[in-house]
């Protein structure tokens, strides 16, 4: 059993012991930091609010209401979207003018995992220094609740699943007509959690025909919930059966995309994102674009076909938002299928995503295996090297770097050198002593091998 306490929120699993693991008492502390954080820096406003929202975990009912009930105590006036989406969430926060928000998800985690994701009044997820100031009142405990006259107040809004469908809709490139002539049937996966409830509801408003698969939002995953090629057997055989044009399907709290050809074959959850920006950069007539260091070269790529620019940011939602900002990014985000499009927010969204792609596809009246086809091709490796605690990681990748300084060398996150058909990023987790290596090559064993051949370089320095 985890309690992983980071800037970047509070996640856990459910029972066991306090400052152990995700119990009732944690959920409330770190609710009471972040509406504390909030309180102070909005010390001249009389009245706060503050959205939250839910993935259909079974132990997001319990979760959602100490930390809605905590926030009234602090005197905090609390919208709850109940059954909701990261993305929903982050959409409403602006649209309500509240001060904050709080999703209540592990996201791609199993079941018995939850976790407390905090978004700022943009409705964008906090900075790490705003993250370091929570975890400091949560761990001194400098809480001060307001007295009964002062209590705030609690409401529910169960509007925003037509409110985003419709923000998606209004996107001047998502293009309604075509998508509604092009008469798509897509089999939607939505892991029995509210990407079942948001993804056919989007469909149904483009007019396509949708094929349900563990859409019912009861909180009990079918399969890990990680949408990667070996947990999702059922969708691609049932997108064959069914003669179905593709296959949707996202995690628990749908901002990561993934997509399911004709044939039963995976799209790739990396090439999402190159879709959706080859559309959008055509759409435009070019553009810039922004995804993070372990993400596909294909993206680069198709940047760079359309005339445009690519910039590689840290790992991380907030540091790819960063860069793009800084950019003036047309469309970037995440190789593990989330797409960030400016146009709509600052956050990985798979409604938009679907809209995108689906658009996409119409236009270029082709199938989807077809279009996957006119991509580059590239293979990735996901790999680690556990480490004992004594060593020092950071020593090890600089030695790396200095081993490679003849190629492009990329030091804003970890280690990524770039060969000329080939890359690698080496970079330390934040949480156990590990170093993650990420390869991609124009073949699975080039890719493989890359990843191996610096495993034991690693080996023989450590």
């Amino acid at each position: 059993m985890t309690l992983i306490k980071s800037i970047s929120g509070i996640r856990g699993t459910i029972g066991g012991k306090p400052s152990e693991n995700l119990t009732p008492i944690d959920a409330v502390k770190f609710a009471a930091a972040y509406g504390t954080f909030i309180k102070s820096r909005n010390v001249s406003k009389e009245s706060l609010t503050v959205v939250i929202g839910r993935d259909a975990r079974i132990s997001g009912k319990m979760i959602a209401s100490l930390v809605a009930n905590t926030l009234v105590g602090l005197g905090i006036n609390v919208i709850d979207l109940g059954l909701s989406t990261t993305p929903t969430v982050e959409v409403a926060v602006p649209l309500e003018n509240a001060d904050g928000g709080i999703i209540l998800t592990a996201s791609h985690n199993p079941k018995q995992w939850n976790a407390l994701k905090l978004l700022n009044e943009k409705g964008e997820f906090l900075n790490g220094q705003e993250g370091e100031k929570i975890l400091e009142i949560a761990e001194n405990e400098d809480l001060t609740f307001a007295e009964v006259d002062n209590l705030g107040t609690y409401s529910k809004n169960n509007t925003y699943l037509d409110k985003h469908i419709q923000e998606v809709l209004n996107l001047e490139l998502v293009d309604v007509d075509a998508i509604k002539n092009a008469n798509f049937k897509v089999v939607v996966d939505g892991v029995n959690s509210t990407g079942g409830i948001f993804i056919p509801a989007l469909l149904k408003a483009l007019n396509v025909t949708c094929v349900e698969l563990y859409c019912t939002p009861n909180g009990e995953f079918p399969h890990n919930p990680e949408p990667l090629k070996e947990h999702l057997t059922d969708i691609s055989e049932l997108v064959v059966k069914e003669q179905a044009d593709l296959g949707i399907v996202v995690d628990p709290d749908v901002d990561r995309l993934a997509i399911i050809s004709e044939d039963g074959s995976m799209f790739g959850e990396e090439y999402t994102l190159v879709a959706c920006a080859d559309y959008v950069l055509g759409k435009l007539g070019g553009g810039n674009t922004v995804s993070n260091l372990s993400s596909s070269r294909a993206l680069r790529d198709v940047t760079k076909q359309h005339g445009g620019n690519y910039t590689a940011a840290a790992v991380g939602e907030v540091n790819v938002v960063q860069k793009m900002k800084e950019t003036n990014t047309v469309i970037g985000g995440e190789g593990n299928g989330g797409i960030i499009y400016p146009a709509s927010h600052y956050g990985r969204d798979s409604l938009v995503g679907v809209a995108l792609f689906l658009s996409h596809l119409a236009n270029k009246k082709v199938s989807c295996k077809t279009l996957r086809d006119s991509y580059p091709s590239y293979y990735m490796s996901k790999n680690k090297i556990e480490l004992t605690p004594q060593i020092n990681v950071d020593a090890i990748l600089e030695t790396m770097a200095k081993n490679y300084q003849n190629e492009e060398v990329n030091t804003i996150d970890g280690v990524k050198i770039d060969f000329k058909n080939k890359w690698i990023h080496l970079r330390k987790s934040n949480t156990e002593p590990i170093i993650r290596i990420y390869t991609e090559a124009t073949s699975q064993k080039d890719a493989d091998d890359l990843a191996v051949r610096f495993i034991n370089e690693i080996k023989a320095i450590t």
